[in-house]
């Protein structure tokens, strides 16, 4: 995946004592994404904004706030979670690498 004509912001992210790291850019229609990566292990997001998260490396799982049954993601997938929610994420064995889109 490329980005042409971007502001990144420098500081990253960090959540989960470093396992979950991620890095803000702005492309020039103003359209804000995070591009990171999250070590094996099981984390908690909550959501303000709707977010699609496309999975550029690796793999991993998601459980969507309210929900009974986990789905599996692989490299090359997307998943989409609503605004104003949450979801769990778990990732098994190697790092999942992302990108998170902030939908309208």
């Amino acid at each position: 995946m490329d980005f042409k004509n971007v502001t990144a912001l420098a500081e990253g992210n960090v959540y989960f004592d470093g396992k979950v790291i991620s890095h803000t850019i702005i492309t020039e229609s103003g359209e804000r994404k995070t591009l990171g990566v999250i070590l094996p292990g099981c984390y908690y997001f909550g959501t303000q904004a709707a977010e699609r998260m496309e999975i550029i490396a690796g793999s991993c799982s998601y459980l969507l706030k309210d929900e009974q049954k986990s789905t599996d993601v692989l490299e090359g997938e997307a998943f989409e979670i609503a605004a104003d929610s949450g979801f769990t994420i778990t990732v098994a064995d190697q790092p999942c690498h992302y990108v998170c889109s902030f939908l309208s």
